[in-house]
């Protein structure tokens, strides 16, 4: 795979990037769906605009900051490069804690079920990580190790591992298997965010392996930390509340 250029067009002497063209596609997709899906849960389309216009703002801060603070020594001083997203610099999982977080204090406030919504919202967030995963290949981010693979991209005059790549094929068969799951199998609230929160971390765990500009806590990987966390936490909720369910079943 090529070289790619990060720049889109440029219209008044400002160049659009292909990064931002992409995590907007995939945002406005992610929330289309969300929209069309409400209905079957209950909640109208107006209703998740509502939450999409807070909370989409909220995970792109929560993503910003979270990858400046394991980077204090570069943005330290320097409000303009914090705000400078043009380049990249964008944690998911900030992003999905600020983001869920305030989805989930919206529903506190608008009295709607939270594990309801977050169960509508989980194929597209696995959608729109698919198509925003290709922003990193626009601006040579994000990837492995030196790979002798067909599929290899080349960064800096070397061919390595396409880590946007596994996770943005993994994410778009989360999403399919997510929204089918949703429509076919649900059996309790919370059992989709569930499913996502293990098989996604389950992804990212192995591919974070393959990085080599991984975030660092101490001698680990801050994304292989948290996704273990994260699959523990979903496991044992899932579990409790599955039990729960069979419960009120019998």
């Amino acid at each position: 795979m090529p070289v790619p250029d990060p720049v889109a067009f440029t219209i008044f002497n400002i160049d659009i990037m292909w990064y931002a063209i992409v995590i907007c596609g995939g945002i406005i997709l992610a929330t289309f769906l969300c929209c069309r899906r409400a209905p079957s849960h209950d909640l109208s389309p107006d209703q998740i605009l509502n939450f999409v216009l807070i909370c989409v703002p909220a995970g792109i801060i929560g993503a910003r900051l979270y990858y400046v603070l394991f980077h204090l020594d570069w943005y330290a001083g320097d409000f303009f490069r914090i705000i400078n997203i043009r380049g990249g610099g964008l944690a998911i999982h900030g992003g999905l804690i600020a983001g869920l977080g305030t989805a989930a204090l919206l529903c506190w406030l608008w009295k709607v079920r939270p594990l309801n919504l977050l169960d509508l919202a989980a194929p597209s967030i696995a959608l729109a990580q698919s198509i925003g995963r290709w922003g990193n290949y626009f601006n040579s981010e994000a990837h492995g190790g030196p790979t002798d693979l067909p599929w290899a991209i080349t960064v800096d005059g070397q061919s390595v591992h396409p880590t946007f790549l596994y996770e943005s094929i993994w994410c778009f068969l989360l999403f399919l298997f997510l929204l089918w799951m949703d429509s076919r199998h649900r059996s309790f609230e919370g059992q989709i965010i569930l499913l996502y929160g293990m098989l996604y971390s389950l992804e990212r765990f192995f591919v974070e392996a393959l990085r080599t500009d991984s975030l660092m806590i101490g001698p680990f990987r801050q994304a292989q930390v948290i996704s273990l966390a994260i699959f523990l936490v979903c496991a044992i909720a899932y579990i409790v509340l599955s039990r729960r369910h069979r419960g009120t079943q019998s």
